[in-house]
């Protein structure tokens, strides 16, 4: 160490003194020489650090604006760092890690005589007597020393640090995890004793067994390594892993290191292998893909074939209707709208709807006018050809005499209710007659349900009234069994009709505004005359005297028509019209 090294080391006390220090400004030169060759020695580590008031030693890098006591502080003080650490007066305090909140609550614990401190009322320690929530009794627990009420189970107010608050093991309990290593204990232990169990039977009776099987005999063994392990009775209670264990498609051999793969199914067919004509579809090995119709020279239809092409599965399902969608999302923002598939694809399945829905209202109404022009109904509205041939591929054989002989035999329709369930003595059940769009009992022709059967004489009344009513009615009222063409015509004569009156309904809604207009009008001279004759009777009610007024006990109250509320508007008198005076000359 050089000489001027020693006499600045030994000036070192002197160096943080009020006479030293950068304050004063009696220090000469030589000094603050000094003090910056015992600086630079000093990070160096040739000379000794700097002390603080508390012993502790000064890193000679830290900078001198925090080394250093501010002047405002106690400009006479040695350099610290004391006054750039937390002070213990102003930091908050809070909770250690070994703290936290209880947990049950101690039952069967009450205690049996007063405790110093406790609520002079219920005498429970968790509350004074201002703050109890019970009853005040006559003579509370401090003088009589019974009836002590438990403690209330009052939880701490933790406040916890930054760390504290994200501990995730914060208030764990390691005693818990004893529960869970006694219950694989207890596991463990019902292994062993199957396992022992395993044993002594095969040392019974089935090792002898074994030992005489032909297998044993002739020295073969088992190929499944695994079977013969189980066989053994070894290492059952062992871990199983990845190498024991088989994956779904796979066989692996963890001695011979061998992997067999089966992850095609046997009963799918190649694409390539469909057709091996060279002039048929073509096969991409790249892509795995087929597009044209391998069948398309066998005479299969696409829908017959198992495989139709890639082609064939595109252009089917919703590809259709998407296609659709984007033609008409293209039209659309060439007139001007804005509408997108993938951006707004709601919207357009909204536009497209209310289109369709548009395009063939104008189609009905396009059809209708032409019709209405040029005529031709007649022609669309024409029967069905069941109807009109008589023909369905039904297969029927008649006889001579026309009885069927063979046909399609029909199947009887099932039904939630009990079948051929009867009831009150009727021989038939409900719903065996019908007449009139009513149902009934055919064994006594009664329509009403749950009564007693008749019989014949129930029969024969029935009869009587149908009788006198034939009579009356006379035979106009007759009608002829229609077949299926004049019910057909019939049908559709009665829409005809309908479409006809909805027109001319409409056709008077245009013309008979004018009628309309007329008896409006009448109405409100109705009206007028109505009100000008309550206004004189209201009159002549106010000039006659109090006692002589009648008693009008039959006013009407209702809602006001348009007409009364217009005709009271006009009659009704304003006091802030400046001609109200001359309404009455």
């Amino acid at each position: 160490m050089s000489a001027a090294a020693a006499d600045s080391a030994h000036a070192a006390p002197r160096v943080g003194s009020k006479a030293m220090s950068l304050e004063d400004p009696k220090t000469t030169r030589e000094d603050w020489r000094r003090k910056k060759e015992l600086e630079e020695q000093r990070k160096l580590g040739n000379a000794p650090a700097d002390v603080d008031e508390e012993g502790s030693d000064i890193n000679p890098h830290i900078p001198q604006y925090i080394s250093s006591v501010p002047w405002y502080i106690d400009p006479s003080k040695r350099p610290t760092l004391k006054h750039q650490r937390p002070r213990p007066e102003k930091q908050k305090p809070f909770s250690s890690s070994r703290e936290w909140y209880k947990r049950g609550v101690e039952e069967n614990c009450v205690a049996t005589k007063y405790r110093q401190g406790a609520c002079e009322n219920c005498g429970a320690m968790t509350h004074t007597q201002t703050d109890c929530f019970q009853r005040p009794r006559r003579v509370g627990a401090k003088y009589t020393g019974a009836n002590i009420a438990p403690d209330e189970h009052v939880q701490p107010q933790l406040r916890f640090d930054y760390d504290g608050k994200r501990d995730r093991w914060n208030g764990y309990n390691p005693e818990e995890h004893v529960k869970t290593v006694q219950e694989y204990a207890k596991v463990d232990l019902a292994k062993q004793t199957l396992k022992a169990q395993k044993l002594q039977e095969l040392a019974s009776g089935k090792l002898v067994e074994h030992a005489n099987s032909p297998k044993h005999q002739w020295g073969e063994e088992e190929a499944n390594p695994r079977r013969k392990k189980h066989r053994n009775g070894e290492d059952e209670d062992e871990d199983k892993y990845a190498s024991d264990t088989d994956m779904p498609g796979q066989n692996f051999d963890s001695r011979r290191r061998i992997t067999v793969r089966n992850l095609r199914i046997r009963e799918d067919t190649a694409k390539y292998l469909r057709n091996l004509d060279l002039n048929s579809a073509y096969y991409d090995p790249k892509t795995r893909a087929m597009r044209e119709n391998p069948y398309a020279d066998s005479g299969k239809t696409p829908e017959e074939a198992s495989y139709a092409g890639d082609n064939f599965i595109r252009y089917t399902g919703d590809a259709i209707s998407v296609a659709q969608a984007q033609l008409f999302a293209w039209e659309a923002c060439d007139k001007g709208s804005e509408v997108h598939l993938q951006a707004a694809p709601t919207k357009l399945e909204l536009w497209h709807q209310s289109f369709k829905v548009r395009k063939e209202d104008f189609k009905q109404q396009q059809k209708a006018s032409i019709l209405e022009k040029y005529g031709g109904q007649e022609h669309l509205d024409a029967p069905p050809a069941e109807l009109l041939l008589a023909q369905t591929e039904d297969y029927v054989e008649y006889s001579r005499h026309g009885t069927v002989i063979k046909s399609q035999e029909w199947m009887a329709a099932c039904c939630k209710y009990e079948e051929d369930v009867k009831t009150n003595n009727h021989t038939r059940i409900w719903g065996s007659y019908c007449k009139e769009g009513r149902w009934g009992y055919k064994c006594c022709r009664s329509f009403f349900r749950y009564s007693y059967c008749t019989g014949e004489a129930g029969k024969g009344i029935v009869h009587a009234e149908e009788g006198i009513t034939s009579d009356r009615a006379g035979e106009g009222s007759v009608k002829k069994p229609q077949s299926l063409m004049e019910t057909h015509q019939e049908k559709l004569q009665e829409e005809k009709k309908k479409k006809d009156e909805k027109k001319k309904q409409h056709r008077k809604s245009s013309s008979g505004s004018d009628d309309d207009d007329d008896k409006k009008q009448e109405k409100r001279d109705k009206a007028l005359n109505a009100e000008e004759a309550c206004f004189l009777h209201v009159k002549e009610i106010v000039q006659t005297k109090e006692r002589k007024r009648p008693h009008d006990s039959t006013y009407e109250t209702r809602v006001p028509t348009e007409a009364e509320m217009e005709a009271y508007r006009r009659k009704r008198h304003r006091p802030d019209d400046p001609m109200a005076s001359f309404l009455g000359q």
